[in-house]
């Protein structure tokens, strides 16, 4: 029998090759992951909501959305701090998020003031400060704690791709309302970066609910069409 004879640098080679193979494999399933999460998300807005004759059937597309992503978070040992649910940073987050929203926020009042619909019910306000900051939270964990981590996988930790694909995926689920969707791809570019440098879902939550307060106060119901997106939007 001839024996073989395995060089150190032909085992480095196949390691290097079986490494590569698996990066890519991981790419293919992160991009899956993302498309998987979005498409429940736009079958809800562009099919069940408009629809269903019962809008709880929603509840199950949203529902299998949320089983994934809390399965690849324990598939892929990610901890709660990892993703974001954390206070160490928040300060620094904050400080992040602090000018590009005030610059935001401005240009929104600004535009409120030029169209004259500029409006602040106090009632209004006080209910919708208790929970925009809550829905807010939901869907910066959502879009950063894993589309985001799952973009970065993609593209590369910490690059401009992975934001784009983030704030791209923020505004697809908020057509074709084009204020909506011109916001969110805006508020998903920054909400992108900040999360990537300081990963906290907290300060992210309550830059999202404040600032969708500032847009609900500066443009009229009409001008919003009443936040409708999907589907709905034509109804």
């Amino acid at each position: 029998m001839k024996s073989v004879e395995v060089t150190s640098g032909e085992i480095d080679c196949a390691a290097k090759t079986a490494q590569t193979s698996g990066w890519m494999n991981d790419r293919a399933l992160a991009a899956w992951e993302i498309v998987s999460v979005a498409s429940s998300f736009l079958i809800v807005a562009w099919i069940v909501m408009p629809f269903a004759p019962d809008v709880r059937a929603g509840l199950l597309p949203l529902g299998l959305a949320l089983a994934l992503i809390f399965l690849s978070h324990r598939a892929r040992h990610e901890t709660l701090r990892e993703i974001g649910w954390r206070f160490d940073n928040f300060g620094r987050a904050c400080r992040l998020l602090a000018v590009p929203m005030l610059l935001c926020a401005c240009s929104i009042l600004a535009l409120g003031w030029l169209k004259g619909s500029l409006h602040f019910d106090k009632a209004l306000l006080w209910r919708w400060s208790l929970w925009l900051p809550v829905w807010g939270l939901l869907q910066q964990y959502v879009l950063q704690g894993f589309i985001n981590r799952r973009a970065q996988i993609v593209c590369g930790k910490s690059g401009i791709w992975s934001v784009l694909i983030v704030a791209a995926v923020f505004a697809l689920l908020h057509l074709p309302n084009p204020w909506l969707t011109l916001a969110t791809f805006a508020g998903g570019l920054i909400w992108g970066y900040v999360y990537q440098q300081a990963p906290n879902l907290f300060a992210l939550g309550l830059s999202h609910g404040l600032m969708a307060l500032v847009l609900a106060s500066s443009l009229s119901a009409a001008t919003l069409n009443n936040l409708r997106v999907g589907f709905r939007y034509f109804g």
